[in-house]
């Protein structure tokens, strides 16, 4: 058993604060110090993760898979298209490192709903139950990778995120930078 396999809990959380961490880094690069980053309580209204900054409020389902992986689709809630500026943001990284490599993005622009995916075929449970039959789920569409939108930087999933960034840079005196403007 590979330790992606064995300990896959600990990885999704942890490319969960890398990914936080990167785009804190691109905002922190562009001057950007006034956002924010939310975590639900509990797993059931179809994300993984809030964005704020400005007026944009992004509700982020993030998925994940290493770079040598055949996945070729994602299972995304239903619920999240309820939510404003619902978005897929499917990370693929390096699995020897974790580095983050390219992004695969779904969702509507900057203040836009998810587009309709109800139309999507309804995904089914992984095990069978007693019977051995794996019943559908269906609050759960299966998205291919042909409809999410290739990213190469971090830069381009923000600007998807949130619409083209201001042109500053983060204060700096006596060569260091600050948080004071």
């Amino acid at each position: 058993m590979s330790i992606h396999s064995e300990h896959s809990s600990y990885r999704e959380k942890l490319l969960e604060h890398i990914f936080i961490g990167e785009i804190l880094k691109y905002l922190w690069s562009r001057g950007v110090v006034d956002v924010e980053f939310l975590r639900p309580e509990v797993d059931n209204g179809g994300y993984d993760l809030v964005i704020a900054y400005k007026n944009v409020t992004r509700y982020i389902q993030l998925k994940a898979t290493h770079n040598e992986s055949k996945v070729r689709e994602q299972m995304v809630n239903l619920r999240l298209m309820d939510k404003p500026s619902g978005c897929v943001v499917w990370v693929v990284f390096n699995p020897n490192d974790l580095a983050l490599e390219t992004f695969f993005w779904f969702g509507g622009g900057p203040g836009e709903r998810l587009p309709d995916i109800t139309g999507f075929p309804v995904a089914t449970h992984t095990k069978g139950n007693a019977q051995g039959t794996k019943t559908a789920r269906p609050n759960i569409r299966v998205l291919s990778i042909s409809k999410f939108k290739k990213l190469t930087s971090v830069g381009e999933l923000v600007e998807q995120l949130f619409g083209t960034l201001p042109c500053r840079q983060p204060p700096v005196i006596d060569g260091e930078a600050t948080d004071e403007e």
